[in-house]
């Protein structure tokens, strides 16, 4: 992958169609990975359409990585089917859980950071990435609540899962922003754990903000602009670590196409402007 083509934006349905008459300038696009299980749908077939002309990445939201349940083999063999017919160039889920008894959630839940929930994440990444064949991505969540009885911070657990399996990471920025203000850590030491040679992908998005009489949240909503924060956050990696792989995402209040890629061209402007010494970072 060229530094010309790493930035990509997620693939919304009110786009596609635009995407398929028009085939903007963009290096790549990111599908969430559920929603195009059916080979027999339409989502499936516009899907191969735009995959003839641009690379893809599969992102999940429902292997449920962090649960004490077995893994699904159902949504395995999907996702397996999906992988082998779009060849992507990366397929990553989160550092989280979303079933527990056959019972799924609409929400991707928290981990208690402790040595039994490490063990179990470690089995459930490799029992994936062997079932592909190739290496998963595990991305950081967003998080408002925290269990008591963690007994290491979510970086290092983060940290031990890629050294033991040796998956991916997508390291998504405006998560770690989030996370650190609505927790109180200190972003940059959540980064600077983590090994910068595993990082694959980059997440950029924007957040909203729910004030209440006490005080206020940050809610990772992919709802707005990527923040100027996360954007010098983006920027600083860079100068770091060179160009990586690196996705816009925008899933509520989703506006035109052209605003998606107005900020891509920001994203891809940094990358040209703060890569040109650096390693480039490629999947």
């Amino acid at each position: 992958m060229s530094q010309q083509q790493m930035v990509g934006v997620g693939l919304r349905s009110p786009h596609v169609s635009q995407v398929i008459t028009q085939q903007p300038d963009i290096g790549w696009f990111e599908i969430h990975s559920e929603n195009y299980f059916n080979p027999a749908s339409m989502a499936r077939e516009q899907l191969r359409q735009i995959a003839e002309h641009y690379p893809i990445s599969c992102h999940g939201i429902g292997l449920s990585l962090g649960s004490a349940d077995p893994l699904s083999r159902d949504h395995l063999v999907q996702l397996k089917q999906l992988v082998d017919e779009v060849n992507p160039i990366a397929v990553s889920d989160h550092l989280s859980w979303s079933s527990v008894d056959g019972q799924f959630f609409n929400d991707l839940l928290p981990l208690p950071y402790t040595e039994e929930a490490l063990n179990n994440f470690c089995k459930k990444v490799e029992q994936v990435q062997d079932f592909l064949g190739r290496q998963l991505l595990v991305e950081n969540p967003s998080s408002y609540l925290s269990f008591q009885h963690s007994e290491i911070p979510e970086w290092e657990f983060l940290h031990h899962v890629q050294q033991r399996t040796g998956c991916g990471l997508l390291l998504d920025f405006n998560n770690i922003y989030v996370s650190a203000f609505n927790h109180g850590f200190d972003s940059n030491e959540y980064i600077a754990a983590l090994d910068p040679l595993a990082v694959k992908e980059i997440h950029l998005a924007g957040f909203t903000v729910k004030k209440f009489d006490d005080g206020e949240v940050w809610i990772d909503t992919h709802s707005k602009p990527v923040s100027e924060p996360v954007w010098q956050m983006y920027r600083h990696w860079i100068q770091q670590h060179g160009a990586t792989p690196t996705l816009i995402e925008w899933d509520l209040d989703i506006p035109e196409l052209s605003v998606l890629l107005a900020e891509a061209d920001k994203a891809n402007t940094i990358l040209m402007q703060e890569a040109q010494y650096g390693q480039i970072t490629t999947t």
